[in-house]
């Protein structure tokens, strides 16, 4: 299950996510946190602005004191007057993607895709102009500015973001939630809930019409587990949605009978709260589907999602150039670990094993070696940090990823890349079924939106939505966005 959750009707021509959550506009909201979104957006709006006209400006004293290029000088005013017009191109750019209009996204990769994209094209806006034009903008101050803005307007949205998760905390703009279903959806749209903050919707109880459920704790998906809601016994009512002031009821029961599904919207709306639901996704996780509004009538398109030689040459520039930089750095690391690994415990240091690739091709993977020689080669992955077939210095490795580094040899010989779904083992492979080896449309990479999400405690084919989102809507931009966080994830130690 994504963890992109709209609330809001169908917009057309949108390929969305799997697991979206389509809103039932019958009922009224309570008009505290609608208000509070719309304060929201326009703040951000203005403060991607200021942003922007921030990072023009820097940019430019940056050059004026390097002394790089051919060393233009621009009056203030017109610097100014520049920055503001880029401003506001890319705050439309924004708004044209969603950006001010939806809580959060999908891993907030999205977000920063979105970022990337808006700076680029808006400063290829910019070099178009000065280039059939008269006004000539420095290369240079250009090259300055595509590297500090998308890193300013990065910073400025974790910062609103921190903000509006402290406004939450204060009890500002939150609506509580009732899921109706305590099964894997419902523990999927718990979790997604649980680490959208920004969203402002808070689940406060999983009502389960099964006794046996009832009183039990659901956590959150990953390795954390820090947060926990309680199983509440059903049948839903207008009387349980009033004890829980609740503001929103998610019916995560995809298969639910039609008319138990109405019957729940009447009890939701006499109890003046909204209802939102995850539509039977087995349809949209197995194709590409396009929803298209024609005059009021909803059609849904299944389309094939048509191959970019344009996005894989440059992919594949990326993977070289990205992989044989990062392969330099890390060579010190290459030699530190495998002395580590020699005196930790007997054998190789560097693991060779057989995966599955593009198009069912079988390749030789490459990683640091984490388990005891006498472990099975071919096996699950241990879900436990303390699976006694893991060496000491191979627990490190493995929390911290760095067992993964050697697969930047399999970058360079063209059988991974950065981005894409992880690699499977045969034997895994096997037992795919159709909507699984769609996994196998694209090259595996070292990260991806899996390895991202919080649901790493499945197995990546028990769990293979975010590599069908990822194989629909990937391009270079969210590539670079995922290595962005995964950066950002390393540093952190996640």
């Amino acid at each position: 299950m994504s963890s992109q959750i709209g609330i809001t009707g169908f917009q057309p021509s949108v390929s969305r996510s799997p697991a979206e959550l389509f809103l039932v506009p019958q009922t009224e909201r309570r008009p505290n946190s609608g208000r509070f979104r719309s304060r929201v957006a326009i703040a951000e709006a203005v403060v991607d602005f200021g942003a922007v006209i921030a990072a023009v400006m820097f940019s430019y004293v940056l050059y004026y004191h390097l002394g790089v290029g051919k060393h233009l000088y621009y009056p203030h005013r017109v610097v100014l007057g520049v920055s503001a017009s880029l401003a506001g191109a890319i705050v439309l750019m924004l708004d044209r993607v969603g950006t001010y209009s939806g809580g959060t996204s999908l891993l907030r990769v999205r977000e920063t895709e979105h970022l990337l994209r808006a700076s680029v094209q808006a400063l290829g806006i910019a070099f178009a102009v000065s280039f059939f034009t008269n006004f000539l903008f420095s290369r240079w101050l250009l090259v300055l500015t595509l590297v500090l803005l998308p890193l300013l307007l990065i910073t400025e949205k974790f910062l609103v973001f921190k903000f509006v998760q402290w406004m939450h905390a204060k009890g500002h703009g939150i609506e509580r939630v009732l899921i109706y279903g305590s099964g894997a959806t419902g523990r999927r749209v718990y979790s997604v809930l649980s680490r959208s903050p920004k969203l402002g919707l808070e689940p406060v109880a999983l009502i389960d019409e099964n006794p046996a459920k009832a009183g039990s704790a659901v956590f959150e998906l990953g390795y954390e587990r820090r947060r926990a809601c309680t199983v509440i016994r059903g049948p839903l009512t207008s009387e349980l949605v009033k004890r829980f002031a609740a503001d929103l009821v998610v019916i995560a029961i995809p298969s639910l009978a039609p008319h138990k599904f109405h019957n729940i919207v009447r009890e939701v709306a006499a109890a003046k709260a909204s209802v939102s639901f995850v539509p039977n996704h087995l349809m949209q996780s197995e194709y590409a589907v396009e929803f298209r509004d024609i005059d009021g009538v909803m059609l849904a398109s299944v389309n094939e999602k048509p191959r970019r030689l344009t996005y894989e040459w440059a992919k594949r520039v990326l993977d070289c150039a990205g992989a044989a930089v990062l392969f330099v750095l890390c060579l010190p690391l290459f030699f530190v670990f495998t002395i580590l690994i020699h005196l930790d415990s007997k054998g190789s240091a560097l693991f060779r094993q057989e995966r599955i690739g593009i198009n069912g091709r079988r390749f030789r993977m490459f990683k640091f070696r984490t388990m005891y020689c006498d472990a099975p080669a071919y096996a699950y992955s241990p879900q436990a940090p303390h699976d006694p077939r893991i060496t000491r210095i191979g627990r490190f490795l493995r929390r911290t990823s760095l067992d993964e580094i050697p697969q930047l040899l399999n970058v360079l010989e063209g059988s991974m890349s950065l981005v894409g779904p992880r690699p499977e083992m045969p034997f895994i492979v096997e037992g795919y079924e159709d909507v699984h080896r769609q996994r196998l449309q694209v090259k595996p990479g070292i990260t991806g939106l899996w390895q991202l999400s919080g649901d790493r405690a499945y197995q990546i084919h028990e769990n293979i939505d975010y590599d069908l989102y990822y194989i629909r809507n990937r391009n270079l931009f969210m590539d670079l966005a995922i290595l962005l966080h995964t950066t950002i994830f390393a540093m952190r130690g996640v």
